[in-house]
């Protein structure tokens, strides 16, 4: 981390922007890319975002296409600098909401009309922003062929199908693979495909939509970008509405290519499909493998997704087998959902922990995320002899940190962090929230922080559960 905002600091200088009064990593997403919010002692840009990516291939795309979508006045974020070594980039900071945090509140008007201006900058991209467009930069395919079709499609089949016990025949699964393979590829592609065309990459930024993440990018059909939108796991549009908005996408397309819409629609279903497949295929790997919530929360919405297709629009040509794995997934969904037990109420565990003897706690929900709150710029009793035999349980420490300014502003910071947390986990339903105080040795700053954390969310009643554990004093 240290050598990170170092480098950080470095392009900084050498791009001529002011010294950072604070760098913050921001929460990661599906991919190995490290973003981090950068606040300027600077009166004119108070902030900009930091990136980090050791793939070069994919910088070096994500760069040739930003200056092209930009000089076409494609509302894509600025990258106002890179290093010579095309791993670390300083971007235009674009803020926190994105189109998904306005459609996880609800549709309403005023989702209605950004969803339409986004199909509107889709149709654009799409059509537009494949003229002159240097596809040589491309990572890791300039087109959507055959090659990039197989790898989603046994994507699929080994990050999905295969740990869930899925039960197939390999030889006609492939058949089917090959079938279905070559019906995708007697759609049009002579457009750009964004590839994750989704509301999460959709920033909502000065009451306008902004992209990111179209590094991926590529010469491709017209109708995946358009299911990546309406049919994200997350965002649960309903049926209405997507045929709402697939309905508006297609008029504002004949305004462009007039006569598209029935070329469009043949092969719209196939590539929900497909979709739905590299969907799947990604939450097994980012969610099973890798263990991040996110996308174990979103595998049941994207099940649910294809069961609906499934029972409204069979596949538009023959292939049995896929359409068996298709159905065992749906089913073991289904039974699943049967035999859970009754949603509980939101846990909070809280940790002290040594930074020195145990190490930050590790998550037995395997939930991910959480915060770690580290203790040891506070005022330390275990440098005060009188005070260091006692732990933060006792009056003597806890009489010596209750008075301490530094410990009262340290807590008040937590306290509203922690609550914004609570307060949206409870929304969303969430059942898990880890929370770790660390300090040198694990007895007197983060037993104490712990304490008075747990003191504080009891004002949420019943609304809650409060765990909390003291690695190093539980283990005396």
């Amino acid at each position: 981390m240290k050598n990170t905002f170092n480098k950080i600091t470095s392009l900084l200088a050498k791009s001529g922007f002011p010294l950072p009064e604070h760098i913050q990593p921001l929460p990661s997403s599906g991919s190995d890319r490290q973003y981090y919010r950068v606040l300027l002692k600077s009166r004119v840009k108070s902030s900009l975002i930091a990136a980090f990516n050791p793939d070069t291939k994919e910088n070096k795309a994500w760069n040739t296409f930003s200056k092209h979508f930009r000089s076409m006045g494609l509302s894509v974020p600025e990258m106002f600098a890179h290093d010579d070594s095309f791993r670390y980039f300083l971007l235009e900071d674009l803020g926190n909401t994105s189109l998904f945090d306005m459609v996880a509140k609800g549709f309403d008007e005023e989702t209605r009309g950004y969803y339409k201006k986004v199909i509107r900058d889709l149709i654009k991209f799409q059509v537009e922003g494949i003229k002159g467009l240097d596809l040589d930069a491309a990572y890791p395919v300039q087109s959507f062929n055959r090659k990039s079709i197989m790898w989603d499609l046994n994507y699929f089949k080994y990050y999905f199908v295969k740990p869930n016990g899925i039960l197939f025949d390999e030889n006609k699964l492939e058949d089917d693979f090959e079938a279905f393979t070559n019906h995708l590829l007697q759609a049009e592609t002579d457009y750009f495909m964004y590839r994750d065309f989704q509301s999460r990459n959709i920033m909502i930024h000065n009451n306008h939509p902004w992209y990111i993440d179209f590094q991926g990018g590529r010469k491709g059909p017209l109708q995946y970008d358009l299911v990546s939108l309406l049919f994200q796991a997350r965002a649960q549009l309903s049926e209405k509405i997507k045929a709402e908005l697939k309905s508006y996408y297609l008029t504002e397309l004949e305004k462009v290519l007039p006569d598209k819409a029935v070329t469009f629609n043949a092969y719209y279903n196939s590539f929900v499909y497909f979709r739905l497949m590299q969907v799947l295929g990604a939450y097994g790997f980012r969610g099973r493998l890798q263990r991040k919530a996110h996308f174990l929360i979103s595998t049941g919405y994207a099940v649910e997704n294809l069961d609906g297709l499934l029972k409204t629009t069979p596949p538009d040509i023959a292939l049995p087998e896929l359409v068996s794995v298709f159905q065992q997934i749906t089913e073991a969904h289904k039974l699943k959902q049967q035999t859970k037990q009754p949603k509980h109420k939101l846990t909070v565990r809280i940790n002290s922990f040594s930074y020195i003897r145990s190490g930050i706690p590790e998550d037995p929900t395997l939930n991910g995320g959480g915060f770690v709150f580290d203790c040891r710029a506070l005022p330390n009793p275990g440098r005060i002899d009188e005070l260091k035999v006692y732990s933060g349980l006792e009056d003597p420490v806890i009489n010596y940190l209750k008075n301490s300014p530094e410990i009262k502003e340290f807590l008040a910071n937590v306290f509203g962090l922690i609550d914004q947390s609570i307060t949206n986990y409870n929304q969303r339903g969430f059942e898990h929230l880890q929370i770790n105080f660390g300090c040198t040795g694990g007895k007197h700053r983060s037993v104490y922080c712990t304490e008075k954390l747990a003191e504080h969310l009891k004002k949420y009643g019943d609304n809650i559960s409060i765990i909390t554990k003291h690695l190093m004093i539980d283990s005396w």
